[in-house]
């Protein structure tokens, strides 16, 4: 154990003096590496602040009930218990409101304009209704509960039709989806970058250090021993980058937070954008070490395998 330690111990100091004696081209393979993975972090952190705001905020969907036209009176005032025992029975909480057909006529003139031209049609053609306004329903875990809800009232005895008003629900959520595929192939594209630029450096530091791989090679260096240097520089580069992308996104939170202010005060809000959590932040330096050593990895087996 104490000499596996060692060896890899070895390896590391060798990939920091490396570093140190070629620091120039070492900073900008860093910064382009840091570019690349700046963006899909900052779209991580804009997303994981949306996300709670989204997921708690509730509405009141509306949901229309129309009684068939030649449906009396007494049935359709004798349809509110069963309609409250049906939101009750999917614990949920609402209000109920009963619009008589000469309320909605009334209704219709008033929003219209078009009285004259309803009035011409002599009979009413609205039928009663019902108006169902559901509290506490969140944006997107419980829209399937109020399509249920809407099924059962379908059912009941005269109404002939249902409208649900929660379909910018639906939407958000979607749009929410959109986001987080549209996030993962952008990470996905730069992280294929990453291996790229790595894959390069580490490509060019082998052929560099071609003579000493050699020489290594005559006195019976394994492969293995011969490669740990190569690694640890490219987990070395892409842990650099992680740390300094997570910077750049956090210093850009400020000005960014600045105009968000203003924005979200004219509508009352307090919202701002956080930085990632510690623990997200330290899984996103892993994923960025991991993208570094498998760039190293693909670079060095193919390289010394040419070499060989």
């Amino acid at each position: 154990m104490m000499s596996w330690l060692s060896q890899h111990l070895a390896a590391l100091r060798d990939a920091m003096a490396h570093v140190a004696s070629s620091a120039g081209s070492f900073i900008l393979n860093v910064l382009v590496v840091a570019i690349a993975l700046a963006l899909p972090i900052a779209g991580l952190t804009i997303l994981e602040n949306v996300r709670p705001v989204s997921e708690q905020l509730a509405v009141e969907p509306e949901i229309s009930l129309f009684m068939a036209i030649d449906t009396p009176r007494e049935r359709v005032t004798a349809l509110a218990p069963q309609i409250r025992h049906i939101v009750q029975a999917s614990q949920s909480t609402g209000r109920l409101e009963f619009i008589p057909r000469e309320r909605a006529l009334t209704l219709l003139k008033d929003k219209t304009g078009l009285s004259d031209a309803i009035t011409a049609l002599g009979e009413n053609p609205l039928p009663d209704g019902y108006v169902l306004k559901l509290s506490g329903v969140q944006s997107s875990s419980d829209a399937a509960r109020v399509e249920a809800i809407a099924a059962q009232l379908k059912n009941l005895p005269g109404v002939e039709y249902v409208q649900i008003d929660s379909a910018w629900v639906k939407r958000l959520a979607a749009l929410m989806q959109v986001l987080r595929i549209a996030l993962l192939f952008l990470a996905t594209t730069l992280g294929v970058v990453v291996v790229a630029v790595v894959f390069n450096t580490i490509r060019l530091q082998v052929m560099t250090q071609r003579e000493e791989i050699e020489v290594c090679r005559m006195f019976g260096a394994t492969d293995s021993f011969i490669c740990r240097p190569f690694y640890y520089s490219g987990a070395l580069l892409g842990l650099a980058a992680g740390i300094l992308a997570l910077g750049v996104v956090a210093l850009a939170l400020g000005p960014l937070n600045g105009a968000i202010t203003e924005f979200a005060r004219l509508y009352a809000s307090e919202f701002r954008l956080t930085p990632l959590t510690v623990q997200t932040q330290f899984a996103l330096l892993l994923i960025s070490a991991g993208l570094g050593l498998i760039g190293a990895l693909m670079s060095v087996k193919r390289h010394l395998a040419r070499l060989g």
